[in-house]
């Protein structure tokens, strides 16, 4: 089977995958305690004002045919209005998706920067003290909560050295945001050459990818740490160093190549977490993202939003499985599409 063939399989594979989260998402809105209508018209409306809401946002209507009018909304490219703001919630997810992507790729730069190294350095000198502290930082990244992470953090660095922002969004309040180019606001800057942008926007988000990182960094670290441990143990390194080949060569080269592709595995699972599972941390530092987006959508039973975040969700990950795969051939060229 060619390449382009097998691509178009998985793509196909997605269409019941999406229905399935369509049909999920809907009855989950749709069985939540509470009346969306009430919530949009307000505690004080009366009774015929709130029929009347309802008779527009069709929740009179029966419920196949509310899944109806949800699913060839979602045919033509709208997801709906959301109560809480009172704008389409396509435009919502256009202002909050740029959010969330760079607290995300900024979180995974931590957790690459720091734990594919660390997971070497532990397995190259195996029962060493790095050894030891991978370990620690890998028990402890997955033991600690984010919340309880990003809040120490706070404390630290914020309260008591007083070299961090205050966890209120993406920038300061004096200073104006750059010129919307991608709307990742480091990016952005460095791009329209905005200095105080660019430094206000690198320190606000300092510490919510600090915090992110580290509870990712840490699953990295072992699965790079097991696997470099797995292979510099096999035949064809002991082969190497037999014959002599240099030791960087031998570890950064032949090990760590061979060692890429559960990695890559696990670094596809990690960014669709935190695309979709850094709600908490957003919460936290106040970060207008996706995540904070949703909770307020749930608390207020809005069912545009959490309905889109849940496609969202789903929609991300299986970009990001089908991504993790075509990569698998470019990480190790003995593995090939047939």
């Amino acid at each position: 089977m060619g390449f382009g063939r097998y691509v178009l399989q998985r793509l196909l594979f997605v269409i019941p995958t999406l229905f399935g989260v369509t049909v999920i998402s809907f009855a989950l809105t749709y069985l939540l305690p509470g009346n969306p209508a009430l919530v949009k018209a307000g505690a004080l409306a009366t009774p015929d004002v709130v029929r009347e809401i309802e008779r527009r946002m069709g929740l009179d209507q029966p419920v196949y045919v509310q899944y109806w009018g949800y699913v060839s909304g979602l045919v033509r490219g709208d997801l709906g209005e959301s109560s809480s703001t009172g704008r389409p919630v396509w435009e919502d997810f256009r202002q909050r998706v740029p959010a969330t992507l760079e607290l995300t790729l900024a979180s995974l730069l931590v957790a690459i920067t720091v734990g594919i190294p660390l997971g070497v350095l532990a397995a190259v000198h195996r029962d060493s003290l790095l050894d030891q502290v991978s370990r620690v930082l890998g028990v402890a990244g997955v033991a600690m909560p984010s919340f309880w992470t990003g809040l120490l953090l706070v404390y630290v660095f914020f309260y008591l050295l007083g070299v961090a922002p205050p966890p209120l969004g993406r920038i300061t309040a004096g200073v104006g945001p750059p010129a919307r180019i991608t709307g990742l606001y480091v990016v952005d800057a460095a791009v329209t050459a905005n200095g105080p942008a660019l430094v206000s926007a690198l320190h606000h988000l300092m510490l919510p990818a600090l915090t992110l990182g580290l509870a990712v960094m840490a699953p990295l670290t072992r699965m790079v740490r097991a696997t470099m441990l797995e292979i510099l143990e096999s035949d064809y390194v002991t082969a190497a160093w037999a014959a002599g080949l240099p030791r960087r060569r031998v570890i950064y080269g032949d090990a760590l190549r061979n060692a890429l592709i559960p990695v890559i595995t696990l670094l596809g699972v990690i960014f669709g977490f935190l695309m979709a599972g850094n709600v908490v941390v957003e919460m936290v530092f106040a970060w207008p993202g996706l995540g904070h987006y949703a909770v307020t959508a749930l608390v207020t039973k809005d069912p545009g939003p959490i309905q889109s975040f849940v496609l969202f969700v789903a929609v991300m990950y299986v970009v990001v499985n089908l991504a993790v795969d075509l990569l698998y051939g470019l990480a190790d060229p003995r593995i090939r599409f047939r």
